[in-house]
């Protein structure tokens, strides 16, 4: 499988299967989540100045800061899934068609 990105603001892009979860920044422990990354060296930020609204964790255990709202990456990323689906939906139906072809064929 293709790997697929997501972009999160100001065209910073992640790939989507290393996203472990986004949430928002407010709450005290994901703000010594922040300032635990960002002594280790695995922060990103990518808000370009603007103020944090979204929080990404990755699976390899970096954060990322981003200028855009949780809700607004989880639409993105829903609309990534469903254009696969899609994209695998139509090919197995074509796949299908052409199988059923050839079954008739050989009879």
């Amino acid at each position: 499988m293709r790997a697929g990105l997501i972009n999160i603001g100001f065209n910073n892009i992640i790939v989507d299967r290393r996203i472990v979860s986004v949430v928002n920044p407010a709450s005290s422990p994901v703000k010594r989540l922040i300032e635990m990354a960002r002594k280790r060296g695995s922060l990103i930020d990518a808000t370009c100045g603007r103020r944090t609204r979204s929080v990404i964790i990755t699976d390899s255990n970096h954060v990322i800061l981003s200028a855009l709202q949780p809700e607004t990456i989880g639409e993105r990323f829903q609309q990534k899934i469903e254009k696969t689906t899609k994209k695998a939906l139509a090919s197995s139906a074509v796949t299908n068609q052409y199988k059923s072809k050839k079954r008739k064929q050989s009879q």
